[in-house]
């Protein structure tokens, strides 16, 4: 599931080396976090959070298909970038 989110999030942003997909489990859900350029979060959320709405359904179709629960969390990092460098 990782390896997809983080496909089609490449493919939405322009500064694709920015964009870091990691995927925890809880005892609840698998949890998605999608981090990416500050400038590249007005395209991930879209209008009126259209796209996100619409990473999140494909995630949960995916899951309930899989007989598992899968959250999408996209992260904003106030300080500036995590990246190494």
């Amino acid at each position: 599931m990782k390896e997809a989110i983080e496909k089609i999030v490449k493919a939405l942003v322009t500064d694709k080396e920015a964009v870091n997909v990691s995927e925890t489990a809880s005892e609840r859900a698998n949890v998605i976090e999608v981090r990416c350029a500050e400038a590249d979060m007005g395209k991930l959320i879209g209008r009126e959070g259209r796209t996100i709405k619409a990473l999140r359904s494909l995630v949960g179709a995916a899951g309930y298909k899989q007989r598992k629960r899968f959250a999408l969390e996209l992260i904003e990092d106030k300080v500036g970038s995590q990246r190494s460098q």
